[in-house]
């Protein structure tokens, strides 16, 4: 299942479990009461992230004109973030595989993403950070 020969490869550099809230504070607040630490990265209303051993769990408050597709009852406030070093390579392998991202890349205050799904219709996240800690 190499990239080299068939083509493109992922390029995946790191992986974490995002949740997408409404709530965004009082879900930060029980987490960092629940796994005794604080959100770092943080920042206010939108973005927190938790250290885990083995596990990175972030927590954001989707923009507003994408809340829906976050209360969506297949895939919900959960999100596979996939974090890749070549946001492009790895949206073209992903549609070389017959999932392309159905929606445009965006930027965020940490980098640039773009929303995909697999066959069973779970939510992914192909993250480029614009500061790569890997």
């Amino acid at each position: 299942m190499g990239g080299a020969a068939g083509g493109g490869s992922l390029g995946c550099s790191g992986a974490f479990v995002a949740l997408a809230s409404e709530r965004f504070e009082p879900l930060v607040a029980f987490y960092s009461a629940l796994l005794d630490q604080e959100a770092r990265p943080y920042q206010r209303d939108r973005y927190g992230e938790f250290q885990l051993p083995g596990l990175r769990l972030a927590i954001f408050k989707p923009k507003a004109d994408q809340t829906a597709q976050f209360q969506d009852p297949t895939s919900g406030g959960f999100s596979l973030c996939l974090e890749v070093v070549d946001l492009a390579a790895a949206i073209a392998h992903l549609t070389e595989l017959g999932y392309p991202p159905p929606g445009p890349v965006m930027t965020a205050s940490h980098g640039r993403e773009v929303y995909a799904y697999d066959p069973d219709g779970n939510r992914l996240i192909l993250h480029q950070s614009s500061t790569q800690r890997f």
